[in-house]
């Protein structure tokens, strides 16, 4: 009983996000309806929020049913939890699949401020600046990461070397 219960609360948190979302993204207005995060049970979130992500990320960049039950559930994961820089960089990347840059930076820069010495924020901004052409801001995330532990990173120092070739470094 306990089980369907915590079930029901987070279908009806996922449809009140989904609306929140949808109104965000479309300028509409957009209510705040006070939820208690204790309630719910984060181990489930995670695993729903793994797997809608996993499909959103293959949605092509679409704002798909997957990519804003994502959207909503590492929302309120964040919510709960916002020590956890994972979220933050998981909503900057769905931001940023979607095209919504304001936001994607937004948490990638929040992910940043929960813990200045992890290279990840870093490594998904430098991805973040190199997909728009802005090479010079890419190479700085990069080389930052790099300094912080990144060093071992292929996909990272490919990328580094192909934006030195581009700007003549």
């Amino acid at each position: 009983m306990h089980r369907l219960f915590n079930i029901l609360i987070v279908t009806c948190l996922i449809f009140m996000n989904t609306l929140s979302v949808h109104s965000a993204m479309s300028g509409g207005v957009e209510y705040s309806i006070p939820i208690d995060y204790n309630a719910i049970q984060e181990s489930e979130l995670i695993t729903r929020a793994e797997f809608y992500y996993d499909k959103a990320l293959k949605s092509g960049g679409e704002l798909s049913e997957d990519t804003t039950a994502a959207l909503n559930l590492y929302t309120m994961l964040k919510n709960k939890t916002p020590e956890n820089q994972n979220y933050s960089l998981r909503l900057g990347k769905l931001y940023d699949l979607i095209g919504k840059d304001r936001y994607a930076k937004g948490n990638y820069y929040q992910a940043m401020g929960v813990n200045t010495n992890s290279p990840a924020p870093y490594y998904y901004l430098g991805d973040f600046y190199l997909k728009r052409a802005q090479y010079r801001k890419a190479l700085k995330m990069y080389k930052k990461a790099y300094a912080l532990g990144y060093s071992e990173n292929e996909d990272m120092l490919n990328k580094m070397e192909i934006i030195k070739r581009k700007l003549g470094i």
